[in-house]
């Protein structure tokens, strides 16, 4: 059963509540981001998420990625936040004009002085104060 830190699933939840729509890009696949998701230590959350994407759309190092995801969900790309703990990710998602949250987790690559002040950094998804959809 996938684990998920304490934060996670109630956040998702809040955000979900707000009227937000919550994606998931990983570099697994999207079959086994559904097996994840859908037998974890927090039972079935699949209807958590509003979609999923792995690399069939692209490098998540890649800025196009983050466009291709924009224009699938018919989004802006500075309508999105994205989470994650790769500094390559964040760049890339920057140069698409996506906002971005670098997530510091035990056991992630360390930060270098420059990404600890160009980033923002969080340690829990409980810390993102995100405005409810209009």
């Amino acid at each position: 059963k996938a684990e998920f830190f304490e934060d996670v699933v109630p956040a998702v939840r809040k955000w979900r509540e707000a009227g937000m729509k919550v994606y998931i890009y990983s570099s697994g696949s999207v079959e086994a981001q559904k097996l994840l998701f859908g037998h974890s230590t927090e039972g079935d959350i699949l209807e958590l998420f509003d979609g999923h994407f792995d690399t069939k759309i692209g490098h998540k190092v890649e800025s196009e990625s983050y466009r291709k995801i924009a224009d699938s969900i018919g989004c802006s790309t500075n309508n999105i936040l994205f989470l994650t703990d790769v500094t390559l990710e964040a760049s890339a998602a920057e140069e698409a004009d996506v906002h971005v949250a670098v997530v510091v987790r035990p056991g992630n690559a360390g930060l270098t002085d420059d990404d600890k002040t160009h980033y923002s950094l969080i340690t829990s998804f409980g810390e993102l104060d995100l405005p409810a959809s209009p």
